[in-house]
């Protein structure tokens, strides 16, 4: 079958799919379909049973890519091996963003000392990252647990002499790409498919992961144009 066809058999269960989606799984390994000799998809209905296993364990489980994966691949080798129990949804949009130095806060939000205590910074450059929008507290004072790796992220690249003033752009970037993945999953959250709306948290994990590499890829680029 062709992708298009594949896309059609797919969106019968799964409405949001997207060619692009199907794409990604192909480029994070869990699938791999046949090509022509001039380069196009060819699937086979096993690629595509496949695919509505991944999708559903996306979907039911909240199982990150690498997990469904490997529970994939050792049903495949004849192995008996059950599925893993269903998550909760991740609160990480990224894979590892909120992981400093190999830790990960248990907390979803915490206070103001905390925060201090967590990123071993004190209250003046605390305040300073807040003037320059870096670091955003709620109105009852407190913070979302990503703020601690930012906060270890901004004190690592002040060491370099960049300034809260500087990272004003990267700030911008991050909250421009938000808005994009927003576009995206707002249609789903709105949909009347319970499952639909439960699929976009995971969609948005992909958009964001996608879009990381992007900027990494296009960082590495830029330095690569200004060495001599």
């Amino acid at each position: 079958m062709s992708i298009g066809t594949v896309l059609g058999v797919l969106r019968e269960e799964f409405p949001e799919v997207t060619i692009s989606k199907i794409r990604f799984l192909e480029a994070e390994g869990l699938i791999e379909p046949q090509r022509t000799p001039s380069g196009y998809r060819k699937f086979t209905a096993e690629d595509v049973e496949r695919l509505a296993n991944v999708l559903r364990m996306q979907r039911d489980h909240y199982l990150p890519l690498k997990v469904i994966r490997d529970h994939l691949d050792a049903l495949e080798r004849g192995e008996q091996v059950s599925l893993p129990a269903p998550a909760a949804p991740s609160r990480d949009l990224v894979e590892g963003v909120s992981e400093v130095d190999g830790e990960r806060p248990t907390a979803s939000r915490i206070g103001r000392a905390e925060l201090l205590a967590a990123a071993e910074v004190d209250e003046a450059a605390l305040a300073e990252w807040e003037s320059y929008g870096l670091i955003v507290p709620h109105e009852d004072g407190g913070y979302d647990i990503e703020a601690v790796a930012v906060a270890k992220l901004v004190a690592d690249l002040g060491g370099f002499g960049l300034e809260p003033r500087h990272l004003r752009a990267v700030k911008a970037a991050a909250e421009r790409e938000a808005g994009l993945v927003e576009q995206v999953v707002a249609p789903l959250r709105r949909h009347r498919n319970p499952q639909t709306r439960a699929h976009a948290e995971a969609t948005a994990t992909e958009l964001a992961t996608l879009s990381v590499r992007l900027h990494a890829a296009l960082l590495q680029s830029a330095l690569r144009v200004r060495v001599p």
